[in-house]
């Protein structure tokens, strides 16, 4: 790397600075990708990941000092291992809440619906439309809707029940 554009960085010019990262860009995204190790990959982009590191960077250029290129590559790569960690934590968390887990058991089992059972209950339960409504929109008689909201719910407790049993 060029001194000057470490000194222009410094500076506060922000096209050197992206020069600067344009320069450890590889480096970084390599370092992410195995830092996050298999767990946090398989939940999170490393490319995301990358690109808030680089952000925080821009973002805080004007804070930081680089007497030279290693001191700004360790604190590029030490900002990168926080955000790692942070993510890492955010997962951890995300894993460990009841409510999330049942959520996401509820969402699977929703997924095992008849699109006819899934749309009935969309349109009653989250859309919010009165049984008339949808039996206009589905061009069925409101009992016929009454009936197939009941079942379809019926349907959706036995899978949670099932997946829960399962778990």
């Amino acid at each position: 790397m060029d001194g000057s554009t470490l000194q222009r960085a410094d500076a506060g010019d922000p096209a050197a600075a992206a020069a600067l990262l344009a320069q450890h860009l590889t480096g970084l995204h390599a370092f992410v990708r195995l830092r996050m190790g298999p767990p946090l990959r398989r939940r999170e982009d490393s490319g995301d990941l990358v690109q808030s590191v680089c952000a925080e960077i821009l973002g805080n250029l004007s804070r930081y000092q680089h007497p030279g290129e290693r001191q700004f590559r360790q604190w590029l790569f030490k900002t990168a291992e926080r955000k790692i960690a942070d993510h890492w934590k955010h997962q951890q968390r995300l894993k460990r809440d009841p409510a999330r887990e049942e959520l996401e058991r509820a969402e699977a089992a929703f997924d095992k619906l008849a699109e006819d059972e899934r749309e009935v209950i969309l349109l009653a339960n989250v859309v919010g439309l009165s049984r008339a409504e949808i039996a206009a929109q589905l061009g069925k008689s409101e009992g016929a809707v009454r009936t197939m909201l009941s079942r379809a719910l019926s349907h959706l407790a036995e899978l949670v029940e099932e997946s829960g049993e399962q778990a």
